[in-house]
């Protein structure tokens, strides 16, 4: 029996939950869907009696794209479409080639959260039809719908040891490069063939005046719990730690996701992180922090021409406003995330109804793709896999060959930071699946 729906994420944190939420939708409409990670083992059954009448990818750039995440999860496919993950971006990476489609994948249905990332693909070659708006599905857990899908304040507080009753102020941290090594931002910049040593001093200028900031503030605030919630890539900081152990409600948190935080807290404050959206979409506003400008080349286009707030004074002011004004104009972040009244989740389940039901729009796979199958990584997946699940890592497996542990254990890393329970599914679908039910 044929598969209606594959879909392929990539990361777990962010894709996943909007993935359940459209399998969950998908299956109410008497659809079969299934999830698969990307470098999950290729399954024969995709290729034959289990094939997919639509495969829906989490990028899709060019044609070695079209070949990995396609031809060699399911084989010849044309029903191709894209859940675009990456559409923050900042003005160089707008007017770059990578981020606007090359080659067949312009033939691809790459669907857009808002009609500027639409128009930007389109005048840049794409043909409108294969760049609808359906809205951000991440962005439908914080609508009204959903009410009660994110714990309270309360619950929240109780979980970390917080105190409910005091003002919980939230700041969103996107320093990942302030925790590297010169050593690190070298290799980081020779990988991507750009110098990255200059936006890296900019993080950690701008992580040590906010944290002076902070420091200024709570002396001066005890009653404030201020819950920091560090970048993924924000490790082993002293200067955090000083400030934990020198203000009791200064807190370093990464545990739950950015939404359980935006929803529970009091005031938000944030540096360049694209959870500003998330910030507007819960209708809630924040104070954007800039102790010194951003390069323009890193710094997400959203936040152009944005109120920011760049000394102390100004900082200890705003916080004392009680309805801040949003500090980007609502036509540029509804320009980005459509708001319409529809959940993108329904939206974009009946995009995949049309283009389940149609004949392709486009053919991916046709002229100028020319199709090969990676044996070396079906092979090594497949070996991977066996030794994740052995929970042996490569490294020690293969300490005789360097070149070939370096090159196992680094996909043995992507395949653990990918993987999910089934106990951890299961709680997901059961979070998800009464808002689901509810229907329209």
């Amino acid at each position: 029996m044929s598969l209606d729906f594959l879909i392929l994420y990539e990361h777990p944190v962010r894709e996943y939950e909007s993935d359940l939420l459209l399998k969950l939708e998908l299956e109410r409409r008497g659809y079969s869907v299934e999830i698969r990670q990307l470098l999950d083992p290729k399954r024969l059954r995709y290729f034959t009696y289990r094939k997919p009448r639509v495969l829906v990818s989490s990028c899709m750039y060019d044609n070695e794209a079209i070949n990995s995440h396609v031809y060699n999860n399911v084989g010849k496919l044309n029903r191709i479409v894209n859940l675009h993950w990456e559409q923050m971006l900042s003005d160089t990476q707008e007017e770059g080639e990578w981020f606007n489609m090359s080659q067949n994948a312009k033939k691809c249905v790459q669907t857009c959260w808002g009609s500027r990332t639409a128009n930007r693909l389109i005048a840049h070659g794409m043909e409108e039809k294969n760049c609808p708006v359906t809205g951000a599905v991440m962005m439908d857990f914080l609508r009204p719908e959903f009410s009660g899908y994110y714990a309270s304040k309360e619950e929240l507080c109780k979980e970390f040891g917080l105190d409910s009753s005091k003002h919980l102020h939230l700041y969103i941290s996107s320093f990942g490069y302030a925790s590297m090594s010169p050593q690190e931002v070298d290799e980081l910049s020779r990988m991507a063939g750009t110098d990255f040593s200059g936006f890296a001093n900019t993080n950690q200028i701008s992580m040590r005046k906010t944290l002076e900031w902070f420091d200024a503030y709570l002396t001066q605030h005890p009653e404030v719990e201020l819950v920091y919630r560090r970048h993924p890539s924000e490790w082993n900081s002293p200067e955090l730690a000083k400030l934990s152990e020198k203000h009791p409600n200064f807190h370093v948190i990464f545990a739950k996701g950015v939404k359980d935080w935006i929803c529970a807290a009091d005031s938000i404050s944030i540096w360049m992180s694209t959870a500003i959206a998330e910030v507007y979409m819960a209708n809630k506003s924040c104070h954007i922090l800039r102790p010194v400008p951003i390069e323009h080349e890193y710094d997400p286009v959203i936040y152009a021409d944005a109120k920011v707030i760049d000394n102390y004074e100004a900082f200890a002011q705003a916080m004392e406003e009680p309805n801040p004004p949003f500090p980007i104009e609502k036509e540029v972040i509804e320009g980005y995330f459509d708001p319409s009244q529809r959940p993108a989740y329904l939206r974009m389940a009946d995009l995949l109804e049309q283009v389940h039901r149609e004949p392709p729009r486009d053919l991916p796979m046709g002229e100028s793709f020319t199709p090969h199958f990676n044996l070396l990584k079906y092979l090594a997946l497949w070996g991977v896999h066996f030794l994740f699940a052995l929970r042996l890592e490569p490294k020690k497996v293969f300490f005789f060959h360097k070149g070939l542990a370096d090159f196992a254990q680094r996909i043995y890393g992507y395949v653990a930071k990918a993987h999910l329970t089934p106990s951890q599914i299961a709680q997901m679908e059961e979070k998800i699946r009464p808002f689901v039910q509810k229907g329209e």
